[in-house]
């Protein structure tokens, strides 16, 4: 792994919330991703199953993790399941895990080789009462390929059918979405990150230079800072391409007088940032395009008023629909009776802004944590309020990533210039 080890405590105190959720006689288990082919012998890179890392801080592939907290057998109330290592796999494939900095990474005394698998299981099977089994719960899933985790779900039903099996998603939902200090010190780290690339490539762009040049100039930065690189893929997009919300072909040269939006994110640790900055491709904002941005800058500010304790998303994201409402009208691009004659269930607004405000970010860019409970300190979201105008070549967003407290917000992402004088100045100096 590129990044520097994490205090193993994030992973034994994340161990305990679960545990405290779980029922009595219950038992969870875990598994890693699969590495994941891509022609002949090729392999696309690694990256673990968010929640068993979540839960043990393992990054490796072939691995479980076995939860039994009331087992009889203190022994089985926590083990990890590794892959078992030998020269020949050092040689060719590097160094796995051992037994010992299994247990100095994860905290999990008990580790056995994978093959031992199926003799635990099966003691632990007679004492379990229920068994809590994983899967991708995420409201936005996309499950075309067959994960370890459903492969291992009709294994086990299949060998034990008569036990009752559970969703551990919903307390890995309500666990994650409340982030701990270390984890907020992970989600800084990949903020600082990605600010200082987006501070690199601000004094690097200049009409001409291509899309593809810029993104290569974010992944120098973030490889070389122990990031394992992106962590979704960048949005490079020049002119009328920014009106595309998920352009990624970054194939285009940025031309003198258009805007830039680069949407791009750093990983480390398996924690991800996540920033928007909209830029003038010459380091001068024309004055309808200042005025567009200005307008997007004040509904982020007023939104990030209201990520606060208490407040609800559903009803956050309509109240920043009203703020965007309001400086539409004042650009001109709705009047009252578009307003008046709205859909409710896509208001005018929709038109210019059709994506939402805010979502969680963590483990995944986007991710989990109810919808439907009140914000509470913790949870970290991002904030990005846009407008897109194809008519007029612009395409604005902005975005930051913030941590609420009980005080008020860390904004992890400030460091980025986000004000039309302090991208001017930044990109001319």
């Amino acid at each position: 792994m590129r990044y520097h080890s994490i205090d193993p405590q994030l992973f034994i105190n994340n161990r305990k919330r679960f545990a405290e959720k779980l029922p009595s006689g219950a038992l969870a288990i875990f598994n890693s991703n699969d590495i994941m082919p891509t022609n002949g012998d090729g392999t696309m890179s690694f990256r673990q199953n968010n929640d068993i890392f979540y839960l043990s801080g393992a990054d490796q592939e072939e691995t479980v993790l076995l939860l039994s907290p009331d087992s009889f057998h203190e022994k089985y109330r926590e083990v990890l399941f590794v892959i078992e290592t030998n020269d020949h796999i050092a040689r060719w494939e590097g160094e796995k895990l051992t037994k010992e900095r299994a247990t100095e990474l994860t905290g999990i005394k008990t580790v056995y080789w994978l093959s031992e698998l199926e003799s635990v299981l099966q003691t632990v099977m007679s004492e379990a009462k229920e068994v809590f089994l994983n899967d991708n719960e995420h409201y936005r899933r996309a499950n075309e390929v067959e994960t370890r985790d459903a492969r291992f779900r009709r294994w086990i039903g299949e060998k034990y059918p008569l036990h009752t099996y559970r969703r551990a998603a919903p307390i890995m939902h309500e666990l994650r979405a409340i982030k701990s200090p270390i984890e907020i010190e992970l989600l800084r780290k990949a903020a600082e990150i990605d600010v200082e690339g987006f501070k690199r490539v601000m004094k690097f762009v200049k009409p001409g230079v291509m899309e593809y040049e810029i993104e290569a100039e974010f992944l120098h930065h973030f490889i070389r800072n122990r990031s394992r690189g992106f962590a979704y893929t960048p949005i490079i997009a020049s002119g009328g391409n920014a009106c595309v919300l998920h352009y990624i072909e970054n194939n285009q040269a940025c031309k003198d007088g258009d805007l830039l939006l680069m949407d791009v994110g750093a990983d480390y640790a398996n924690y991800n940032s996540d920033i928007t900055r909209t830029i003038p491709v010459n380091g001068k904002f024309t004055s309808r395009q200042k005025e567009v941005y200005n307008a997007v800058l004040r509904v982020m500010k007023e939104s990030l008023d209201m990520l606060r304790p208490g407040n609800q998303l559903h009803e956050y994201h309509r109240e920043v629909g009203k703020l965007m409402t309001s400086e539409l009208l004042g650009l001109g691009l709705l009047d009252k009776t578009d307003v008046k004659n709205e859909n409710p269930d896509w208001p005018a607004y929709k038109k210019y802004f059709m994506h939402g405000t805010s979502h969680y970010i963590g483990l995944d860019v986007h991710d989990v944590g109810s919808w439907t409970v009140k914000m509470e300190a913790g949870n970290a979201f991002t904030c990005e309020p846009g407008i897109y105008i194809p008519e007029e070549n612009i395409g604005i967003r902005i975005e930051d990533d913030v941590v609420i407290t009980e005080d008020g917000l860390i904004n992890l992402t400030e460091g980025a210039p986000k004000e039309v004088d302090e991208i001017e100045d930044w990109m001319n100096s």
